[in-house]
């Protein structure tokens, strides 16, 4: 591990009304929560600012900050089964308690190392620019315990393009997940915004129009159990944990989140079913879908 030093500037342009500086900037940037913006040397408009100073439209915030981060990445076998493979994407279905990508206490082992192992030293090529070198070819993310399908890029020219894909919501996600509870209705809209919980740096909670990010999910129920329900859920926005928060927003946690509800011994029971999305290279729309994991009919004793 090593610790770097980095440097971002924003223009602020896309406030209703005035925010706390460290509140936005937690907004912008998946990296910058506010412990790290609570550290970090600022800047308003050109003069130093603390992390309590109101922002408006037309600021310009910058923002020098420290993040500890991995040096390389080890070529390791990992299994992940792939759906589809071509010269441009790889969908797999990721298993449960597979990490996406090196991070704090999973630095080996994860996603990243097992596509190093599979297409070697070029996939370190296929990632966003200014990006910390141990995420070749990811787009998107899936948490350690949430099942499904991901799609990643081959190439830099595919990495753009679905990654401008994700950026403008125009893939497709459907989950299935497993919720306690009886639910009141078959079928609802869940539209509240997200932000990192101020109380766990961990969790995420819905918050106030005013705060976090829009969030939209949209969920129908499949079958009702006596103590869980069965959900299709279709995922409009793509908010870090925005199912997991949502639902247990509404008293209906999911099954097994260690997080936001009760763990489980069969583990965390959302699972991406479907993904649709655009190709790079042909421009062909294509749908893929990955059967529910052994896990839920183990739970529900099927």
């Amino acid at each position: 591990m090593a610790k770097i030093t980095k440097t971002a500037t924003f223009h602020v342009s896309d406030l209703e009304e005035k925010q706390r500086l460290d509140l936005y900037l937690a907004s912008q940037s998946g990296e910058l929560t506010r412990t790290i913006v609570a550290g970090a040397v600022l800047w308003l408009n050109g003069k130093p600012a603390k992390k309590g100073n109101l922002v408006q439209n037309g600021d310009e915030l910058k923002i020098e900050y420290t993040l500890t981060v991995f040096e390389g990445l080890t070529p390791q076998p990992v299994d992940f089964p792939i759906i589809h493979e071509d010269d441009a994407i790889l969908v797999i279905n990721k298993p449960q308690g597979l990490v996406v990508h090196p991070a704090a206490g999973n630095w080996d082992n994860t996603l990243a190392n097992g596509l190093l192992h599979r297409y070697g030293e070029k996939i370190l090529s296929v990632q966003s620019e200014g990006a910390d070198g141990i995420r070749p070819g990811i787009v998107h993310r899936l948490d350690k315990e949430t099942s499904g399908l991901m799609v990643i890029a081959l190439t830099p020219s595919a990495h753009r393009a679905l990654s401008s894909q994700f950026k403008d919501r125009s893939t497709s996600k459907i989950y299935i997940a497993l919720v306690s509870g009886r639910m009141k209705n078959t079928h609802g809209t869940i539209e509240k915004h997200i932000r990192r919980d101020p109380n766990n740096r961990k969790k995420m909670a819905v918050c106030s129009d005013e705060e976090g990010r829009p969030a939209l999910t949209e969920y129908t129920v499949l079958r009702q159990f006596r103590d869980c329900a069965l959900l299709h859920l279709v995922l409009h926005t793509g908010r870090t944990h925005q199912i997991r928060v949502h639902v247990n927003s509404i008293g209906h946690p999911i099954v097994g989140d260690p997080l936001y509800g009760s763990e489980v011994k069969e583990g965390m029971m959302l699972h991406a079913k479907s993904l649709t999305l655009t190709h790079p290279t042909t421009g062909e729309r294509m749908t893929f879908t990955a059967k529910l994991p052994r896990r839920f009919f183990d739970y529900l004793n099927l």
